[in-house]
């Protein structure tokens, strides 16, 4: 399968292109709309600030290329800041609109008596399984590192939570070929691994299958 990354300044891509590299993907790593293209799936990366990053998408032309892909049939997944820029805005440093493809806000973890950032191994609860992902394991377990969640969330679009402080973090999104998730799919052990590894194979079947 050829995927394409975006490469808009805001993500260590290194270690998410070597794992898909040994999941014997064809990587494309572009900030170029027409380049991406060439893929059959898209993955959004992000590490930073919810503002700088879609100052950099809107200055590239990606904001709209990036809206477009449910069109186009394209899958998208959306990886830590990736998946936050997915919903509808973020109250990060400044008032910032986001891409408005998933339904939410992304704000900063209340504080309490519970340590921001959440940060460290978590277990996942899915409340429904993604049409890509064949089966659940019995560990699901992965990485999280992030002080923003997606809130007042469509709950349709919300597949697996993990239990932090009194939040049910959003872990695991969706809606049709669009996926987001929270943490660092290639850096979450043998869970976040076979969770890429399944979105790679199956993400592209019939979502009515």
């Amino acid at each position: 399968m050829i995927i394409g990354i975006i490469d808009y300044g805001m993500g260590n891509l290194f270690s998410v292109e070597q794992a898909l590299k040994k999941l014997d993907c064809t990587v494309i790593v572009s900030d170029d709309p027409a380049v991406l293209l060439e893929a059959e799936g898209i993955l959004l990366p992000g590490v930073g600030a919810f503002p700088d990053a879609m100052e950099l998408l809107n200055q590239k032309g990606l904001s709209a290329f990036i809206q477009s892909l449910p069109e186009k049939n394209i899958p998208l997944l959306g990886i830590c800041l990736g998946m936050q820029l997915l919903y509808e805005d973020s109250s990060e440093v400044k008032p910032t609109k986001g891409l408005g493809l998933l339904t939410g806000q992304i704000r900063r973890f209340e504080k309490g008596t519970y340590r921001i950032p959440h940060m460290g191994w978590n277990r996942l609860e899915f409340s429904r399984v993604p049409y890509w992902l064949d089966e659940v394991l019995s560990d699901t377990h992965v990485y999280f590192v992030h002080s923003f969640l997606a809130v007042n969330t469509d709950e349709q679009e919300i597949w697996a939570t993990a239990s932090y402080g009194n939040h049910d973090v959003p872990g695991v999104v969706g809606n049709g070929l669009i996926t987001g998730m929270q943490f660092h799919p290639e850096k979450s052990g043998d869970f976040g691994h076979y969770l890429l590894e399944q979105w790679i194979a199956n993400v592209r079947r019939n979502l009515n299958d």
